[in-house]
């Protein structure tokens, strides 16, 4: 029997790190740590901010909803506060990028100058 490459049934971000750690036989946290470590590393590199900054806003969202908003509406009563501050910075960033320092810039900047 082959070993297939799917979404494991552990939901921890989105399925995808139980799957590759279930595939190579290898510890779930493991790669979970190394997938966290490589997004922000490619986040303050500036390499695909936008995707990143959407995927870290939805996060911020769901962290928001499932710890802070069952405890009361208003973030500044339940401590969801800085929650809602960052899902805004991420959302934001992912909507303007990273600025003109990015090495994303420099990437389309070489390609452009291609064509």
């Amino acid at each position: 029997m082959t070993k297939r490459l799917v979404k494991s049934t552990n939901k921890k971000l989105f399925g995808v790190a139980g799957g590759v750690a279930e595939y190579f036989d290898i510890d779930p946290t493991l790669v979970r740590v190394g997938f966290v470590v490589l997004c922000v590393c490619f986040f303050l590199l500036g390499l695909v901010t936008r995707p990143l900054a959407f995927m870290f806003s939805g996060e911020m969202a769901i962290a928001y909803f499932y710890s802070h908003q069952p405890r009361t509406f208003w973030p500044i009563l339940n401590l969801g506060e800085d929650v809602i501050l960052f899902c805004f910075v991420f959302l934001y960033l992912s909507a303007v990028g990273g600025g003109p320092w990015v090495l994303d810039r420099l990437y389309c900047r070489e390609k452009s100058a291609d064509t």
